[in-house]
């Protein structure tokens, strides 16, 4: 009997390179399965934050999600940026007919994690840069039905953070350096915020400070790791009941990915970072 393989998930990468660090979502080893990356030549930083991508772009961003699907059959397809979540409506249209789910940003959890908590209680949101977040509030309704502008929603930025402004200029995040500062906002925070009974960290390099902030406050954390092990797993066979040996094992080795791997020759002239063997 031929078995299903196990399930994969696929990252569609903004056109910039830095050195992840374990847990960001753009370390393979983050993931307990297969992970392909796909850079999306021309998709900055800026254009994301802006959530709007011009029209040569947005055909590559389909061209991407299209490889993964086709290509590397992926389940389930995500971003290396929280701002990708202006694209989740176009991420939707691809899907149509596909069996692929998307999730392009942590913050799809919010209600999910309302659900489970008090009326009255609160979130505390975890992101880069608060006002940045803050300003997304009027799209982020649009394309995800629900607002982030709640009075039980508490954003707060982590940009004053010795160590975390690495992330906004591109380079390597000292995680040592910066955990004890996370760990001291996410405390100052939930002082602030007595009836914070969840965390959601909204930035994709933030889940590498997901224990710490676990063991200080005692409280659940998610992000968009827990995102896309939440969608994963619902694809992976139960090993304690139903039928059994369906479903082939993942190997437990990534794929060796450069930045660029995966971008066809005629598009890697568009690449804003050119990789290194270029």
């Amino acid at each position: 009997m031929r078995l299903i393989p196990a399930p994969v998930l696929g990252v569609i990468r903004l056109d910039y390179d830095y050195p992840p660090a374990k847990g960001d979502i753009d370390h393979p080893d983050t993931y307990g399965y297969d992970v392909y990356y796909k850079v999306v030549p021309g998709l900055t930083f800026e254009m994301a934050k802006a959530g709007k991508m011009s029209p040569d772009v947005q055909q590559r961003f389909i061209e991407s999600c299209d490889w993964l699907i086709n290509e590397k059959n992926v389940n389930v397809i995500t971003g290396d940026c929280g701002f990708m979540v202006y694209f989740q409506e176009l991420a939707l249209s691809i899907a149509k007919n596909k069996p692929v789910c998307f999730v392009m940003s942590s913050l799809l959890q919010l209600k999910a994690i309302q659900a489970t908590i008090a009326p009255n209680d609160e979130i505390l949101i975890l992101t880069a840069d608060g006002d940045s977040l803050r300003a997304m509030q009027q799209a982020f309704e649009k394309t995800c039905g629900f607002s982030i502008n709640e009075s039980n929603y508490r954003i707060v930025g982590c940009q004053d953070v010795p160590g975390f402004e690495a992330v906004a200029d591109g380079g390597k995040v000292n995680v040592n350096k910066v955990e004890p500062g996370i760990v001291a906002l996410v405390k100052e925070s939930l002082q602030k915020y007595p009836k914070v009974k969840a965390i959601l960290l909204e930035c994709t390099e933030l889940p590498p400070y997901a224990n710490s902030i676990r063991k200080c406050s005692g409280l659940p954390v998610l992000d968009v790791i827990s995102a896309c092990n939440y969608v994963i797993s619902a694809y992976v066979s139960e090993p304690r009941y139903g039928i059994q040996n369906w479903q082939a094992d993942w190997d437990g080795v990534q794929d060796e990915y450069n930045y660029g791997d995966n971008v066809k020759k005629s598009n890697k002239i568009y690449l804003v970072n050119m990789p290194a063997s270029n």
